[in-house]
């Protein structure tokens, strides 16, 4: 809460005026006053005997009991104890258990399908069908474990998750809806769609069954099955609408173009299925705003790859393993934090965290630790710079390029052929 350094306001002060027969303090007349000692007395009496007769009825219209007549001093002990004893209501608990009656259940038919339109599945019929096909994603990455969900795309164990999901790992884990367990290995990534494709070693997996995302309308129902906050909570499903569609949202700077959802999503649900009532797949689950984006709170904003995307990204993924065709520095990079750009006194752009050595950024003269401040004439702070900075380019084109070396404190520029993104390198 803002607040200023401020003093507080003093209390005002009415300052006493002067009067014109006399000073601040007057006297009044000096003669002395007479005798009201019979009058006092008189006045002292009347409101004494007023208390009485008041205290009185108030204790009567407090305790409001009828007169007691015949009372037996032996068996009750005294006149007071016994108006003590009647006048007390019963405790509340007693008063509400002569009133108390069971609780009764009654006899609840079968659970009723939601109402079917246009040969559409009810929720039971739509998580009997997809339920199968989604799979429980577990990665060891360098931060620790990283949790998720995944859909089967082939029944030959083409399994398909996000990018975030699975970047970095060094090992992952598959597990079925039945609970058998497989050791996945990476296909491919991209982290501008956040997209990946995992395949195990099965050939009898349910393979799920995907929709045109195209034709999905704002307001068509739809639901989701994931595993929220973890595999604890594997198969969970939940339900809404698409409450819109071509939504550009930036993740960690990178815009992707979405489908918006009231379904309830949470950490752990990424790489799931978003499904239509016809229990086909219309997109791959991949964030959610959440309550640090607002102090008012955020509910019911959950964001899913629509489906037609993620096929053109996902056939070049088993195909090459990567989506040919885009430009990269050929280096993998992070976002400079503020407090590291002070503490270090380094100047704002991105951090390179590795270099290939058969890479044409090293043969340039890139190493670890450098930061990229330019690129193609364009200023760097952000990957969403590099994008933009990239965006009109194609592998193979030279471009020049400025950077910080930190080791010497020298800012130096050079020119860079770029390299197809997703071989050997994240960005």
């Amino acid at each position: 809460m803002y607040h200023d350094n401020r003093t507080p306001l003093e209390p005002e002060f009415t300052q006493l005026k002067k009067t014109e027969e006399g000073g601040f303090y007057e006297t009044g007349s000096t003669r002395p006053p007479k005798s009201h000692g019979g009058l006092l007395t008189m006045i002292l009496l009347t409101i004494i005997l007023g208390i009485g007769v008041v205290g009185i009825s108030l204790s009567r219209l407090e305790t409001d009991t009828p007169p007691v007549e015949n009372v037996n001093e032996n068996q009750v002990g005294s006149l007071g104890g016994a108006l003590n004893r009647q006048s007390r209501p019963a405790p509340a608990k007693d008063r509400a258990k002569e009133k108390w009656e069971q609780m009764m259940i009654s006899n609840t038919p079968e659970s009723v399908p939601n109402v079917k339109k246009d040969g559409a599945l009810s929720l039971q019929e739509i998580y009997e069908k997809v339920n199968p096909s989604v799979v429980s994603v577990t990665a060891e990455v360098p931060e620790g474990k990283s949790n998720g969900s995944g859909v089967i795309m082939s029944a030959n164990g083409y399994i398909i998750t996000c990018a975030h999901v699975v970047n970095q790992a060094t090992s992952i884990q598959v597990t079925l809806a039945d609970q058998r367990t497989f050791e996945a290995a990476l296909v491919g990534q991209d982290l501008l769609t956040d997209l990946a494709v995992l395949s195990v070693d099965a050939s009898d997996l349910a393979a799920a069954e995907f929709g045109n995302s195209e034709s999905c309308k704002v307001g068509d129902p739809v639901s989701a099955i994931g595993d929220p906050l973890g595999p604890e909570l594997r198969g969970t499903m939940t339900d809404g609408i698409i409450s819109a569609i071509n939504r550009n949202l930036v993740i960690n700077d990178i815009e992707l173009n979405l489908i918006q959802t009231t379904a309830a999503l949470n950490k752990g649900n990424s790489g799931g299925p978003l499904i239509n009532c016809y229990g086909q797949v219309v997109g791959i689950n991949t964030a959610k705003i959440g309550d640090n984006y607002s102090s008012a709170g955020v509910e019911g904003l959950g964001f899913a790859i629509p489906a037609n995307t993620v096929k053109t990204v996902v056939d070049q993924l088993v195909k090459t393993g990567y989506v040919p065709g885009r430009p990269s520095l050929g280096v993998e990079l992070m976002d400079l934090e503020y407090q590291y750009q002070m503490f270090y006194r380094l100047p704002s752009g991105l951090y390179v965290t590795r270099v290939s050595r058969s890479s044409n950024a090293w043969a340039a003269g890139i190493r670890e630790g450098d930061v990229v401040t330019s690129v193609a004439g364009k200023k760097i702070v952000t990957k969403k710079d590099l994008l933009a900075a990239l965006q009109s380019h194609i592998p193979g084109d030279v471009v020049e390029i400025e950077i910080y070396r930190s080791s010497r404190g020298q800012h130096m520029a050079g020119t860079l052929v770029l390299e197809e993104a997703g071989r050997d390198t994240n960005s």
